[in-house]
């Protein structure tokens, strides 16, 4: 299948990596926003191309792969390439999933296409693992721990306080609480007891690193609810220490069957790359997707509505004979 790749940031990257693992999947090309000529991809030969000359190729391209961020881009992007292609997003906002939905599932089923959204770890593997969990035991409680890991969101927000030249936040469980779910406790925990958040701050020369320390621990919705410690550092130790994206967390569910034993389901992952990690997920959702749009599944879907065979290159047959 030919894949195109919509956006050529961290995510776009992992997705041209995870192509180049998939002997059933070739790059068709790359879209961008930014000059063509600037961009180097990771592809031999591989073909770079202007973002609003995507519909060009429309003939080509088997799914379209969407590597836009999720607060600007993709609540846009996705409905408008649903139009002309199958695709496939990251969209990681929870609460505006389901109208992010509706609208990606009108514009798909008029244009007899197929699309998936929110593909992904999180939503995406967590998601199903809070699905199989919850039928599995019905009586119980979910929880999500994140971390330690990179929050490319929250680092962006401390570098635009104003005397910041470059920061890295990190999401860290709180390994008590994580112990205690896992003992079958079901403790009732506030968002400050799930997590802690760590930042290493590069301030600007002269900044009021005091001034920086309080805007970071009292900003709403990032920090202010969590317990937040911010160590100052250079440039230098942040590009030797803290330059990789790493992330990872866990699902648990902890319930009662029916005799009164308690149970505890644990998904867990630690990844080195976020970006590299998402990729792959999304490149095995592609499959399905151009699988599904072949035999005529058009409309919106998410990961609930997806077969586990159809993620794989491997036969139903081989998948029984091997991994069953």
């Amino acid at each position: 299948m030919k894949i195109g790749i919509y956006g050529y940031g961290n995510l776009g990257k992992g997705v041209e990596y995870a192509v180049m693992q998939n002997p059933d999947m070739e790059l068709f090309g790359v879209f961008t926003r930014r000059d063509p000529a600037t961009v180097h991809i990771l592809t031999e030969g591989g073909k770079v191309f202007p973002a609003d000359d995507v519909t060009k190729y429309k003939e080509d391209i088997d799914v379209l792969i969407i590597c836009g961020g999720s607060a600007t881009d993709l609540p846009t992007m996705t409905p408008a390439l649903a139009a002309d292609f199958n695709v496939i997003d990251s969209f990681d906002t929870h609460a505006d999933i389901p109208t992010h939905f509706a609208r990606v599932d009108a514009a798909a089923k008029t244009s007899g296409h197929t699309a998936l959204i929110s593909c992904g770890w999180d939503p995406g593997m967590f998601s199903l693992n809070r699905l199989y969990a919850n039928a599995i035991l019905p009586q119980g409680k979910d929880y999500t721990f994140w971390g330690k890991g990179v929050s490319q969101g929250h680092s962006d927000a401390i570098r635009r306080i104003e005397g910041v030249a470059d920061a890295r936040q990190y999401t860290c469980p709180v390994e008590a609480a994580v112990e205690a779910v896992r003992r079958g406790e079901q403790p009732e925990l506030s968002t400050r007891e799930k997590h802690t958040r760590l930042c290493y701050v590069v301030a600007k020369p002269g900044a009021d690193t005091a001034r920086i320390e309080q805007e970071i621990k009292t900003m709403p919705k990032y920090f202010s609810d969590y317990d937040t410690t911010v160590h100052f550092i250079s440039q230098e130790e942040l590009d030797a220490e803290h330059k990789g994206i790493p992330h990872g967390g866990c699902v648990i569910r902890t319930g009662q069957t029916g005799g009164g034993q308690t149970h505890v389901i644990e998904y867990s992952l630690k990844l080195d790359s976020n970006p590299e990690f998402t990729a792959s997920v999304l490149a095995a959702y592609a499959r399905a997707v151009y699988r599904l749009n072949k035999r005529g599944d058009t409309g919106c879907k998410t990961v609930f509505d997806i077969a586990p065979a159809e993620l794989s290159a491997q036969s139903p047959e081989e998948l029984r004979a091997h991994m069953l």
